[in-house]
């Protein structure tokens, strides 16, 4: 890193607050998929999960700090004694870990939400910080709904916790409220008129309610922030997070511009977003910057002519240094278990034993059958289901009739809890027709809110990925199928989303 400039530290909140997106769970397994992949990456700090949401982010968190090795792992905690006593357990075996704790600040959060007086929220505030500090050396205070904070009352409650142990302060914009004029110079004030700030790394994290979310955090840095919360992709609740990739390549690209500088290994940032897409179900938009499949796509003829004559006449990245390029192998039914298991391993897949990677192994197979290249985004469709656990829904045999004038008709062979059964319907498309022969057995009473189709890769033998959106007593998740046949691969997602619903749990929100 050049001396005369800043570090960055880049705090990923991927697998805690991008999982906060309707419908974006992760299992265990998967998140340390995740969880690899941002160390690989070079960032610095992982927020693994909310440990006192549930049995299963607990133990999502604890898996991830046990597995991370050189990034600090983090788990969030309300400002209250069993939030921080639960997160200290799941990262007691970290090599690196931070608590990051948090409590409203703004008159509004505090008056309807909390229903606390002023006071006793920088009480609370304090206490949590000296609580989580018996844990770890290392803990992060944030103020929610910051941006909508009164500043006074902001200063005090910063000074209060940094003096009890804070080695990191939040000021998020929880709403996605902010301008990046004005939050910008929020920061500004808040350090030049904290008596102690020099004792602390400033940070944001903002959402994406009003598009601003990386503008407002590199207004941010501007102003004297140096840490930034952000996500793969993008990734959040309601309209998404800050997106990493973006926060990290302006910073690279702009170094002219802006006065610090980051570790990432921005070599890394395409598969990670692929895998991330891949395991949440939610694609990334081709227009997505850095990302997207026509990030650096150029179709106009003057555009094409430039970049011929000199690629920086209109490409300001290299492609290659964010991950395209280099990562498109193309494997086929020919192809023996070594280049598959190595270029899995290149995509930070690893197996537990030689049994999981058979099994997933076989799959390659019975889709090399099926069409002639096979490519890395087909790769990570495959992973989705290999290390599942036994499904109570399964497809074993689907058939769609259609013709015009009439209506599609499917008949369908499912098994369920182990046991075969028929089932059909017609509907007003194949696709209806397919949905209602699954309800017409399984009864889930739920409501599709969401029907997706992608192509996982080009060509008329791509696979197509479905996206299925289901919901049912308050409960939202997105089922994920992938096959050469649309319909198959429809019948697999809205499966999938009834195994989740099966198990599915909410989450406490958090910052």
């Amino acid at each position: 890193m050049n001396s005369n400039k800043d570090k960055l530290v880049i705090f990923d909140t991927t697998l805690r607050d991008g999982e906060q997106s309707p419908g974006a769970s992760m299992t265990k397994e998967e998140k340390i998929r995740i969880a690899t992949m941002l160390e690989r990456m070079r960032v610095d700090v992982i927020e693994a999960g909310f440990a006192i949401a549930s049995q299963g982010d607990f133990e999502a968190v604890q898996a991830v700090a046990e597995t991370v090795k050189d990034s600090r792992v983090c788990s969030l905690a309300r400002a209250v004694g069993p939030d921080i006593l639960r997160a200290g357990e799941a990262l007691k075996n970290a090599n690196a870990s931070r608590i990051h704790t948090f409590i409203a600040t703004s008159p509004i959060h505090m008056k309807y939400k909390l229903q606390m007086e002023p006071e006793d929220v920088l009480r609370q505030a304090v206490e949590a910080v000296k609580t989580a500090r018996q844990f770890t050396d290392d803990v992060e205070f944030s103020l929610e709904d910051g941006s909508r904070s009164e500043p006074d009352f902001m200063y005090r409650i910063i000074e209060e916790v940094i003096k009890a142990g804070a080695g990191t302060i939040n000021i998020p914009d929880t709403v996605g409220y902010g301008e990046p004029g004005e939050y910008g110079a929020m920061f500004k004030r808040v350090i030049e008129n904290v008596p102690n700030s020099d004792k602390a790394i400033f940070s944001t994290h903002c959402h994406n309610d009003l598009g601003l979310a990386v503008a407002n955090s590199l207004s941010a840095v501007m102003n004297g922030v140096r840490q930034v919360e952000c996500t793969i992709n993008g990734l959040g609740e309601r309209a998404g997070n800050a997106s990493l990739e973006e926060i990290v390549m302006a910073v690279r690209t702009r170094q002219d511009l802006y006065p610090v500088e980051t570790r990432i290994d921005t070599s890394h940032i395409v598969p990670t977003s692929r895998l991330v897409s891949s395991i949440t179900g939610f694609p990334v938009q081709p227009n997505k910057a850095i990302v997207g499949a026509n990030a650096f796509a150029h179709e106009s003829g003057i555009h094409q002519d430039g970049v011929l004559k000199h690629r920086e006449t209109y490409e300001i990245m290299r492609a290659e240094d964010v991950g395209w390029g280099q990562n498109r192998l193309v494997l086929g039914k020919h192809s023996g278990r070594a280049a598959v298991k190595a270029r899995y391993e290149e995509l930070g897949v690893t197996f537990a034993d030689s049994a999981e990677f058979n099994v997933l192994f076989q799959r390659f197979k019975d889709l090399a059958d099926k069409k002639h290249e096979i490519f890395d985004e087909d790769l990570q469709s495959l992973i989705s289901g290999a290390a599942e656990p036994v499904e109570h829904y399964q497809l074993v045999d689907l058939e769609v009739r259609s013709k015009s004038g009439s209506n599609p008709q499917a008949q369908l062979e499912l098994k369920i809890d182990g046991e075969n059964r028929s089932c059909n319907a017609e509907g007003s498309g194949p696709v209806d027709a397919t949905f209602k022969a699954i309800e017409s057995v399984v009864g889930s009473n739920a409501d599709l809110k969401l029907y997706s189709v992608n192509a996982v890769t080009q060509g008329t033998d791509s696979q197509g990925s479905v996206t299925v959106r289901l919901e049912r007593d308050g409960k939202l998740v997105n089922g994920v199928g992938a096959d050469t046949d649309i319909l198959v691969a429809s019948a697999k997602a809205y499966l999938d989303a009834l195994n989740l619903l099966a198990s599915k749990s909410r989450k406490p929100e958090g910052v």
